[in-house]
């Protein structure tokens, strides 16, 4: 089968298809026939080396991918929720042998969730890692019905995702904003829209002048937004490294955080089925193409997320 591998850490040309061997599944293991994987800013973290995201350059090339849906081809001993021709989503942690990027994978049957029936598998495969992170943002700020929460590159997959889910939690969104994207924040769930860019804090403080219980730095805007956060109050950041403030609490979330929240994928599907989360797809390429999709995430200003189509 083909997989995307990066052949070192570097730019986008370190990307090449590689020709793998298939592997049954094993007990607890669930093999999928992939129709689409994710591109996700993190995909491009790992593939540079950047600090935090890998402790030492791999001797062989390494898997890239987090995220994918696709149809199940076949099921270890002791799988019972899955059988073949389900189509799924699933969860990723990519490795030297393997990652989303990819024909086929192997993934442990917990990792996988059926796919919503009411989008194709392309756009199901944008949300299980940006969805999983926007939980576990939630969950660190740990809001009540009425709170308000901030939200920094709103526009932006995650950023989208987090304000889907927390309106329909009852919660109150301030989200940044470019003029072209605020009609669409706003038929999201955003009930205060302030302009993108330096003075984000400041604007967001006009708003809720005591400043906010929580804020999820989607766009990695770092200690610019921290005085937008009460005392006291909850940042979630998405990026290893943010420096501490004693002010607020600083909290990293990261997606293979959320292995062990059982149930969390079938609660993503039921709110794509619901209409609580709407998946929008940039751009699709073939796993040949992976550079160039590389290159168009780095240059940011996406709105949805690029996907992989083997």
């Amino acid at each position: 089968m083909l997989e995307v591998k990066a052949n070192g850490f570097g730019g986008p040309e370190v990307l090449t298809v590689h020709e793998v061997p298939e592997r049954a599944p094993g007990a607890g293991e669930v093999a999928i026939r992939v129709a689409g994987c994710g591109v996700n800013p993190t995909d491009t973290m790992r593939r540079k080396g950047a600090p935090g995201w890998h402790v030492s350059e791999p001797s062989e090339p390494f898997g890239l991918g987090m995220d994918l849906a696709g149809v199940v081809e076949a099921v270890g001993e002791g799988v019972s929720a899955f059988r073949p021709g389900d189509p799924v989503m699933a969860m990723v942690v990519p490795s030297v042998e393997h990652g989303a990027y990819a024909e086929r994978v192997v993934v442990s049957a917990h990792q996988v969730a059926r796919a919503p029936k009411g989008v194709d598998l392309i756009q199901a495969a944008t949300v299980p890692m940006n969805g999983l992170t926007a939980l576990l943002a939630l969950e660190a700020v740990n809001l009540p019905a009425g709170a308000t929460l901030a939200v920094t590159g709103a526009a932006g997959t995650l950023g989208s995702y987090a304000i889907q889910i927390a309106k329909a939690r009852g919660l109150r969104i301030i989200a940044d904003s470019s003029p072209a994207d605020e009609e669409r924040l706003r038929e999201m769930g955003a009930d205060h829209i302030v302009p993108r860019g330096p003075d984000v804090a400041t604007e967001i403080r006009r708003i809720a002048p005591s400043g906010v219980a929580g804020l999820l730095d989607a766009s990695v805007q770092g200690a610019g937004v921290l005085p937008a956060v009460a005392d006291g109050g909850t940042v979630v950041v998405v990026r290893p490294g943010a420096q501490p403030d004693e002010r607020v609490r600083t909290v990293f979330v990261i997606v293979s955080h959320a292995l062990d929240r059982v149930g969390w994928l079938e609660e993503l599907s039921a709110m794509v089925d619901d209409g609580t989360l709407t998946p929008h797809v940039a751009h699709t390429f073939g796993l040949a193409e992976a550079p160039e999709a590389h290159r168009i995430v780095e240059a940011g200003g996406l709105r949805g997320r690029i996907v992989l189509v083997p």
